[in-house]
């Protein structure tokens, strides 16, 4: 295992728990929010409303998770993904869970959001927000940096790439959960991770500040 493949896995790791929380409470089958899906699709507003304040506190932990914390960004780029998701509601088929659905939606709103902000800004500074600190981290100060340096080497992917990675990683979504959330075949998504993978290994080995971050990161 490399030095850059440690730090990807370290990276994915920091979310798996907080994940798999959300997984169990969306298993296929029990997909709680469907009904209301189809009362929105209806024309429901009051059905909607409810929808939209079940996903936003777990949007806003997915925003939260590709910026790195507190950015003063969160709630403006939260109130796009919510507006992005309220138009392509009328798409939404079944074939993944609603959650994962919108996890979707909040990933790409969030990553071109990122890539608007880095434009504006060579340098962006991030707080860091105690639950998003895995355990141990209060000891590590170069923690947060380190992630951040993966953030960051993810703005520069190809979108859809950076899109997969991002569910993968971020969010700990299985491939089958981002197969069906991008409607994409299971062997594209794995396709796309290994060229991020290749990328971001390639990108990590030529910078010598991202590779002294990561070094030892496991």
């Amino acid at each position: 295992m490399t030095r850059s493949d440690s730090g990807l896995i370290r990276f994915r790791e920091h979310y798996r728990s907080r994940a798999a929380r959300a997984q169990r409470a969306h298993e296929p089958g029990k997909d709680s929010l469907a009904g209301l899906v189809e009362l929105s699709q209806r024309g429901d507003r009051v059905a909607l409303g409810k929808l939209l304040r079940a996903l936003a506190p777990r949007l806003r932990g997915a925003v939260r998770a590709i910026y790195g914390g507190e950015h003063a960004d969160v709630d403006d780029v939260l109130q796009e993904a919510l507006l992005a998701f309220i138009r392509a509601l009328p798409s939404f088929e079944g074939r993944s869970s609603v959650l994962h659905y919108a996890y979707r939606i909040t990933v790409r709103v969030s990553l071109l959001a990122r890539r608007r902000q880095r434009r504006r800004h060579d340098r962006v500074d991030l707080v860091e927000a105690p639950e998003l600190v895995a355990s141990g981290d209060e000891l590590d100060p170069f923690a947060e940096p380190r992630r951040n340096v993966l953030r960051t080497l993810l703005d520069e992917l190809p979108s859809v790439q950076a899109e997969t990675m991002a569910m993968r990683i971020c969010l700990g979504m299985s491939l089958e959960e981002v197969a069906l959330a991008t409607d994409a075949p299971a062997n594209t998504v794995r396709s796309r991770i290994r060229l991020a993978r290749q990328a971001l290994r390639r990108r990590i080995e030529s910078d010598p500040e991202a590779r002294e971050l990561l070094e030892g990161w496991s």
